[in-house]
This record gives C-alpha cells, sequence and structure tokens, in this order.
C-alpha cells in the first residue's frame, strides 16, 4: 500500500507543486510528470476528455511513478467520489462548492467508518495484493486519502472560514478563471480584487490549519503566489507545457 507523501509534506509546511492533466489520455504522461519533478497533477474529470478506465489507468502509473493522482470530479455525489477513489486516485478535489453541508457530506465519502461513511468494494489490485487485513486496508486509506476543496466564487470567498471550518479538509486550490469571472474582472488574474480575495482564501486556510493553493496557467504567475505563501501549487497542464516547448523549439529553429 502506497503513503501520500503530498498529504504528509503539506501537513508539515512544505511546498507542493503540480499541474493539470485532462486532455492527452496516456499514462505514459504521468510518468513523464514524475520524472520532471512535480509531486501532484489533478486529473481533470469536470472539463477533461478522460473516461473512467482512463482515469484507473493514469491513477495506476501515477501512484507507482511517484506522482500522487488527484482526480476533481464533475460533482460532488457519491458515486462519482467513490469510484474516483475505487480508481486509485490519492485525493479528489471538489470544484464549485458553495455549502457547508454539501461539503461536510462529501467529505465523508472520502473516509471509511467510523470517520465516514465511504463503502469498501476494494480488492486486491486495489492494494498491489498486499497481505492486509480489511482494518489496515481501512486505517491505510482514512490516513492517505486527500481532500482538496475548490474556492473558485464570490459567495465561496465570502464564507470562506464556515466551509474552511469542516473537518478533514487537507488543501485548498483556488480556480482563479472562474474566481475573476465571479468577481467581475474575468482573466484578470493580478487585479486588485483578485490579489485581496485570494489573500484573504490564503490566511484563512493558514488560520484553519489548511494548506493554501492555487492554479496558475504561466510560470510567473506560480512564482507570484509562490513568494506569498501558496503551498499546494499548480502550474499549467499536460497540453500547455508541451505547446509552450514545442512554439519555442519551432520558433528558433524555423525558418519562417
Amino acid at each position: 500500500m502506497h503513503s501520500n507523501r503530498v498529504k504528509q509534506a503539506l501537513a508539515q509546511g512544505k511546498l507542493q507543486v503540480g499541474t493539470s492533466f485532462a486532455q492527452l489520455a496516456s499514462p505514459e504522461i504521468a510518468r513523464i510528470l514524475a520524472a520532471a519533478g512535480f509531486d501532484w497533477a489533478f486529473i481533470d474529470t469536470e472539463h477533461g476528455w478522460f473516461n473512467i478506465e482512463t482515469v484507473r489507468e493514469v491513477c495506476y502509473a501515477s501512484v507507482r511513478a511517484g506522482l500522487c493522482p488527484i482526480v476533481r470530479v464533475v460533482s460532488l455525489e457519491y458515486g462519482l467520489i467513490a469510484r474516483a477513489l475505487d480508481c486509485g486516485a490519492q485525493g479528489v478535489m471538489f470544484p464549485r462548492v458553495e455549502s457547508v453541508e454539501v461539503l461536510e457530506r462529501a467529505v465523508s465519502w472520502t473516509k471509511f467508518p467510523p470517520a465516514g461513511l465511504r463503502g469498501c468494494g476494494l480488492n486486491a489490485a486495489h492494494i498491489d495484493y498486499a497481505k492486509a487485513s480489511i482494518a489496515e486496508v481501512v486505517e491505510h486509506g482514512n490516513a492517505n486519502t486527500m481532500v482538496v476543496l475548490q474556492i473558485e466564487t464570490k459567495r465561496a470567498v465570502e464564507m470562506r472560514d464556515e466551509l474552511l471550518s469542516v473537518k478533514g479538509i487537507d488543501a485548498v486550490m483556488v480556480g482563479p478563471v472562474d474566481l475573476s469571472i465571479s468577481l467581475g474582472v474575468p482573466g484578470e488574474f493580478q487585479h486588485p480584487k483578485m490579489v485581496e480575495a485570494m489573500e484573504q482564501i490564503r490566511d484563512s486556510c493558514i488560520a484553519h490549519g489548511v494548506a493554501p493553493g492555487t492554479q496558475t496557467r504561466t510560470l510567473p504567475l506560480a512564482k507570484f503566489w509562490k513568494e506569498r505563501g501558496m503551498r499546494f501549487l499548480g502550474c499549467s497542464s499536460e497540453v500547455g507545457m508541451l505547446l509552450e516547448k514545442a512554439s519555442e523549439i519551432a520558433g528558433l529553429l524555423g525558418s519562417s
């Protein structure tokens, strides 16, 4: 059974760097990201194109390569959360949260009883055929499953302390595109309204013992938020990095 090193590192106050993984349906991408030095990737089933079989293959390859796979579910439903974890995800990301009650219920679905309400349908493949008792599997799963809360709207920013009071949240990831739209400054990621809101989220996370984080589209923006204390820090995507580097090489070598 594999330990969740990202969850452990965040609990120790360390920076953990990741990226979005949503379009290129190949487990080899996970191996590349791990070799490049990324700590985690969120497998995006909200806006991405992966089916359940691909999610399983990507999670399997990620864990074995040393990359923590976190699945962003489409919505906070038991079946989606349970299947993501049964596919081998080491964490689940909850998008568009604006309800304490819904969040509490969703968190409960990530933990086996008595800590939560997750159903147990694991088989030998889930634990790499380790000789472990059900009690050991339950204990290990509860200790190593991450919960990532997304704050993506003005309303969620306003009720951030209520949301962060829910037990069992390991990290927050600000959704900057949706948040910028909600604040009336679409795509202006360093607008004073955005910076103020994100710093409020960061401060509340620290007060509640939750790792603050955000996704970013560019390296300069990632550095900006790294310097301001975001520890669960995402940058770019597998497609974005491929396009950026390919464009750089073609631009340098092309004759036109």
